[in-house]
């Protein structure tokens, strides 16, 4: 009878244990489930302190990497010629240092003998002599690199894309060339430590395709200001060649007065293949394309600014056909957007929704590929299965 009892006393205290132990391990359960709603309201929280961070560093006043133009009136020149040369673009001292005596007699009011005045003047104050390869490359360590989104197509370009050359991106419809363009639009604006530029975007649309949603949805993926973030982008819808050439003006003056970072062009050839066509017209064709690429090229060392340039592909039938034939595809624009692009970057459908993007040329990339993929948030690293 007694070792009964004692057996049924066990049992009662396994089981008030076992009772205990659920209730305890509920409670356990309980408390991490608080503690990770509380972390969760931290990120939160941290979260949208980033989202002002960010903001207000695009809009901060930042150091400017150009002289400005009233820098001339300590030389000796009116104010009211300083305004003509404003007028025609030149908004800098470093623009009319760069520019040619025709292109600086060209302007309204400015006559032979304060056109080399003026020449002579700028040349003084910006140094365009030879230099030690020493100071260049101190400069070249200070370039700002803008990040795509991609770890992936970042560590194919070095960090990012450049700022302060001309990078062309080419490649045939759905490839991710305007997805891109959209991405660095957002990445520019955020703070230099971040892998942006804290600057502005200037946007020369030739063909219809910028939408401001995908901004929006870029943006707000990485916890960005959306309005700030469309606020701090400048659009204009390009109709014609000459159209492309005159917004330049418009552009130099807002740059000068304030901070951008990128000027995206999408696409640069678009209405030179309409307004210009036949053999004929090839010639006027491309002097055109080459003042215009000069100018952007002229842009992007003046402000400091990365230039990004869409631009489409031609077939080459005769390309040959077999296992040692070329690609049939090539860029369009012919030598001089070749010679006039810092970086030319291939963009091609690659496995499943991946894309691949391709060094073409480069004064310091090596060759190679990276995948990458487009999504909600702009472009993005590509996805392990559809790897190739």
């Amino acid at each position: 009878m007694a070792q009964r009892q004692r057996a049924r006393q066990r049992e009662v205290q396994n089981v008030e244990d076992d009772d205990m132990g659920q209730r305890q391990r509920v409670r356990q359960r309980e408390v991490q489930r608080v503690e990770e709603d509380e972390r969760q309201e931290e990120e939160i929280v941290q979260a949208a302190d980033t989202t002002t961070n960010i903001t207000i560093a695009a809009a901060e006043a930042v150091e400017t990497s150009f002289m400005p133009l009233q820098k001339l009136e300590a030389e000796g020149f009116h104010a009211n010629d300083l305004k003509k040369l404003a007028a025609q673009g030149y908004c800098t001292v470093e623009a009319v240092a760069y520019a040619t005596r025709k292109e600086i007699f060209a302007v309204q009011g400015i006559g032979d003998k304060k056109c080399e005045n003026l020449i002579a003047a700028a040349h003084k104050l910006i140094p365009m002599g030879f230099k030690p390869a020493t100071e260049i490359q101190q400069k070249r360590a200070d370039v700002i690199l803008i990040e795509t989104g991609s770890r992936e197509l970042n560590r194919l370009l070095g960090g990012g894309i450049e700022t302060g050359s001309l990078t062309e991106i080419f490649g045939e419809f759905r490839t991710g060339k305007t997805q891109l363009c959209h991405t660095l639009a957002v990445t520019c604006q955020l703070p230099i430590d971040c892998g942006g530029a804290e600057g502005k975007v200037i946007w020369f649309d030739t063909e219809g395709t910028f939408r401001p949603e995908r901004l929006v949805a870029i943006a707000e993926a990485r916890n960005l200001n959306s309005e700030q973030c469309l606020e701090n982008v400048a659009y204009v819808r390009v109709h014609n060649t000459d159209h492309q050439m005159s917004l330049l003006i418009a552009a130099r003056t807002m740059m000068a007065e304030g901070r951008y970072a990128l000027v995206i062009v999408d696409s640069i050839i678009n209405h030179y293949r309409t307004d210009f066509s036949g053999r004929g017209e090839l010639a006027p064709r491309q002097a055109h394309l080459g003042k215009f690429l000069k100018s952007l090229a002229t842009i992007a060392s003046e402000f400091g600014v990365a230039v990004v340039m869409t631009n489409h592909v031609v077939a080459t039938p005769d390309a040959g056909a077999g296992p040692y034939a070329g690609d049939s595809k090539k860029p369009c624009g012919g030598h001089i957007l070749a010679h006039a692009s810092t970086t030319r970057l291939y963009f091609k459908k690659g496995k499943g929704t991946n894309r691949v993007c391709k060094i073409y040329d480069s004064p310091c990339l090596p060759e190679g590929e990276a995948d990458f993929a487009i999504s909600n948030m702009g472009i993005v690293d590509a996805e392990k299965e559809n790897k190739r």
